[in-house]
């Protein structure tokens, strides 16, 4: 259903952001596919979870709400300004 990223790599294979200048927001989504990730909104507002894949232009992320209960969210590429990597825990 979600098209799966190609070459993905484990998390901590390379530090945040390093390979990913002069990627599109659809090809980091693609290479995030499957690790937490950051997204800033074009609204300002910053939404964070795992991604869970990218089609048809929207980006699909599973968010915790509470208790046991996750959700997947859909955002659409164009409202999307940035998304990164959550860095290794120090």
């Amino acid at each position: 259903m979600f098209m799966q990223s190609p070459g993905h790599q484990s998390p901590g294979h390379q530090s945040p952001g390093q390979g990913q200048m002069g990627m599109t927001l659809a090809q980091k989504a693609m290479y995030l596919t499957g690790r937490p990730a950051g997204i800033a909104l074009r609204t300002g507002q910053g939404v964070s979870g795992v991604i869970c894949g990218v089609q048809g232009g929207v980006v699909y992320v599973m968010q915790y709400m509470y208790a046991q209960q996750f959700a997947t969210f859909q955002y659409p590429i164009n409202q999307i300004y940035d998304i990164m990597p959550f860095p290794p825990c120090r």
